[in-house]
């Protein structure tokens, strides 16, 4: 049996009921990725670690939330910014109305970064409150510290090596390699990190001004952080089944 949503029937939900709680909710966003990687890249990859983790549990996954806060990204065309407060009653809805068929446990798999997690904190905290039901968060990048280091990744930035090594793996038919032009490492500011991995992050980010990435996109033609031409799609394969690894053992200690 299917393990999408919105491939089953009622009756196959409320068969599934009749022996497990629990679900998956994929939430990335819409926003431009560099000339080479699609705008869904956040959902994309969201998307791929619920399924897979899916295909090795047979817990449900819901459609995925394609939107996501991305106000400095509306630099470049394509991308949709939804405000946060929109945001978080549009995931509380959506548990609260799979917690009224009877799920009580949900796994919301974040694939755009720490830009989503303020949001997602506030929902997942009022459904615990008002719907007594428990809600974990999944962000790859807080999953994945140690993986990072041993695959050598760069600092986590914006359609860097991370984020396109994990594409040319899921999804290599949408990253037009030919359009990695260049990389672009910004210098470190002093006092605030902003990455999982390193030691020294503040959990202090707040998301560049429209200016600065203007600024960005005059100095460079694009409108990234990192290091794509460093991808590749073997790094990518050891990253994803860490991730889903690591996704499973959340949905079993649930």
């Amino acid at each position: 049996m299917t393990t999408k949503l919105q491939e089953m029937t009622w009756e196959d939900v409320k068969e599934y009921l009749s022996h497990d709680e629990r679900i998956m909710i994929p939430v990335g966003s819409t926003e431009q990725h560099g000339a080479f990687a699609p705008l869904g890249t956040d959902t994309i990859v969201a998307l791929s670690l619920a399924e897979d983790a899916a295909s090795k549990t047979g817990v449900l996954v819901t459609p995925p939330l394609w939107f996501g806060w991305s106000p400095h990204h509306m630099v470049l065309p394509g991308t949709i910014t939804i405000r946060p407060a929109v945001l978080s009653e549009l995931l509380f809805d959506v548990i609260r109305s799979l917690h009224a068929h009877g799920f009580r446990k949900f796994v919301v798999i974040n694939g755009h970064r720490i830009v989503n997690i303020p949001w997602m904190q506030i929902a997942a905290s009022q459904a615990q409150e008002e719907l007594k039901v428990k809600v974990a968060i999944f962000d790859p990048a807080y999953m994945s510290k140690e993986v990072a280091k041993n695959l050598g990744f760069g600092k986590v930035g914006h359609a860097e090596e991370i984020e396109i090594s994990h594409m040319l793996y899921k999804k290599p038919e949408l990253i037009k390699k030919d359009k990695i032009a260049h990389d672009h490492v910004p210098p470190e500011k002093n006092l605030y990190y902003i990455d999982p991995a390193d030691a020294r992050d503040t959990l202090c980010y707040v998301p560049s001004t429209l200016e600065d990435q203007k600024r960005l996109v005059e100095a460079t033609g694009d409108a990234i952080s990192g290091r794509p031409s460093q991808a590749s799609a073997e790094k990518g394969k050891l990253y994803h089944e860490h991730l889903v690894n690591r996704l499973v053992m959340v949905l079993k200690e649930f």
